[in-house]
């Protein structure tokens, strides 16, 4: 490839112009500055560039891009976010409330080895004074299940039980091997 190495200010259309901007079919904007990155993108659109990229560093700005015209953003946060996300380890257990009662509620998500996977509510095993009280599978209505309700890998379980059964309850859905969040 050819390239070309000019210096100037991007967010001068005459910087651009010199630059051939009117030839291109794709403008990248990737300054550390979304107001520039803005600029670049408008006059290029403004020159007849029919694609423009733009950077952007606030996630609140991405609307505003969408708005006047600039069809791609790239935001640096929203990467790094993902990237964190993909690093952090996913649990099945998630404490929702506790209760003054001694009583706390969980999330409770069933992993493919889950060992209550294609069972019914009935067959599951739990300590006393512990309920499954609402399943959602994913893409459903939540439902608040029934003693026949079959149990499927990826459902998620809202369950009430005592804090000290947190762990036997862990087991009896996820199984032993998995970690605990709390």
């Amino acid at each position: 490839l050819r390239q070309n190495v000019m210096r100037g200010d991007g967010c001068e259309a005459r910087t651009l112009d010199t630059a051939g901007v009117a030839r291109a079919d794709i403008v990248a904007a990737v300054t550390g500055d979304d107001e520039d990155n803005l600029v670049v993108c408008e006059i290029a659109r403004r020159r007849g560039v029919a694609r423009t990229i733009a950077r952007i560093n606030n996630p609140k700005n991405e609307l505003l891009f969408k708005r006047r015209g600039i069809e791609t953003t790239i935001s640096a946060t929203q990467a790094v976010l993902a990237q964190i996300e993909q690093e952090l380890p996913t649990h099945e257990v998630i404490p929702l409330l506790q209760l003054n009662s001694g009583l706390e509620v969980l999330e409770i998500k069933l992993p493919e080895t889950s060992p209550v996977a294609g069972r019914s509510v009935r067959e599951v095993l739990l300590p006393p004074e512990s309920l499954i009280s609402l399943v959602v599978d994913p893409g459903v209505v939540p439902r608040i299940p029934s003693g026949d309700t079959r149990l499927s890998a990826g459902d998620a379980l809202v369950v009430v039980t005592r804090n000290e059964c947190v762990e036997l309850v862990r087991e009896a859905l996820v199984g032993s091997t998995h970690g605990l969040d709390t």
